[in-house]
């Protein structure tokens, strides 16, 4: 039988400046065709951008709050009851959250044109980090829709 998962939990090695696992996955997230030098480039020079804008606090620091602020605690799932379909409340797995968190903030990345990458990218964290842009208004988009279909958190199991 083959295996559900793969072992990119365990082969993943932390990002080479800030030593950290949760920026080295983002990284790979960023990456297209391949090209994990270009897109560790393009990190790390948003990074220096967002140093120059926040002083008080790493850059690190700041991406690690920025995920966690449009991380979603609830989502809706379509359940079928009875030749009916509802969408039915959930709480969110953490692999789950974190997933959803970087592909919101890369969509509002990459949805945005006429700057480059970087600019882009660090643009998004400081609205992430400070509960704005694109990426929480995914969240609260989605927390709303959770809150709309209260009703049927009874058909979650």
């Amino acid at each position: 039988m083959a295996k559900k998962f793969t072992a990119s939990a365990t082969q993943l090695k932390a990002d080479p400046v800030y030593g950290s696992k949760l920026i080295a996955k983002f990284i790979n997230c960023l990456m297209l065709d391949g090209k994990k030098s270009v897109a560790r480039k393009v990190f790390y020079d948003a990074m220096g951008i967002v140093e120059k804008r926040i002083k008080d606090c790493p850059p690190n620091e700041v991406f690690e709050k920025a995920i966690e602020n449009v991380k979603p605690s609830l989502e809706v799932r379509s359940k079928r009851v009875g030749g009916a379909s509802y969408q039915v409340p959930m709480q969110v797995k953490p692999n789950r959250q974190r997933a959803l968190a970087f592909r919101w903030i890369l969509d509002g990345v990459r949805g945005k044109k006429g700057r480059p990458l970087a600019q882009r990218l660090a643009a998004e964290l400081c609205d992430a980090y400070n509960g704005e842009g694109s990426a929480m208004i995914m969240r609260t988009n989605v927390h709303r829709m959770a809150e709309a279909n209260k009703a049927f958190a009874h058909f979650a199991w």
